[in-house]
């Protein structure tokens, strides 16, 4: 990683409060759909009918997911993220479009941020869900180049590969359902 500093002086933001908890396939304190923990307390649906989630279900996956440059501050703290920025297709409900904003349009992390926001989507959702994460149009100088790399399976599973880059998103995940948005 590098650490040539992107925005040295960012904008902080007051997280919001979190209008619900996200399921319990997406436990708050675990990076893991299923971390071998189970509580007796459990429920599980018997239906076959898939459960739905909302926009603020998303964004409390996401909101706590720490700023690689700013490892001690939110993506949600620097409007990174927000709900408003996650979109459902109305034909196809599990179609999940994210958009980011970068805090700088030269931000350097941003292709690091779409990784780690997919990594955590992806290990907290049901494989059903298809993700595609994207940059705020007109945020960024490399808008499309980012949204391509972004959602190129093939080079999201070689950043997967690189041991450097993933313990880098490992610390940034780490961060995930902890932080001062919980009351």
């Amino acid at each position: 990683m590098s650490s040539e500093i992107f925005n040295p002086n960012p904008t902080i933001f007051a997280p919001t409060k979190a209008k619900k908890s996200a399921h319990a396939y997406a436990k708050p304190r675990s990076l893991w759909l299923d971390d071998g923990e189970s509580t007796e307390d459990e429920e599980y649906d018997q239906s076959d009918e898939p459960e739905s989630i909302d926009q603020d279900e998303i964004f409390e996956l996401i909101r706590s997911i720490s700023d690689p440059e700013h490892r001690s501050m939110t993506l949600e703290q620097l409007a990174v993220v927000s709900a408003p920025q996650i979109m459902f297709d109305p034909k196809h409900p599990d179609r999940i479009t994210v958009e980011f904003t970068p805090t700088v349009p030269h931000c350097g992390m941003s292709t690091f941020i779409g990784l780690s926001i997919r990594v955590r989507l992806l290990r907290s959702l049901p494989q059903r869900f298809k993700i595609d994460i994207r940059v705020k149009p007109g945020s960024h100088q490399s808008e499309q180049a980012l949204n391509k790399q972004l959602n190129d399976k093939e080079r999201v599973a070689a950043a997967l590969e690189n041991p450097a880059l993933l313990e880098v998103l490992e610390q940034c995940l780490s961060t995930v359902g902890h932080g001062s948005h919980e009351h």
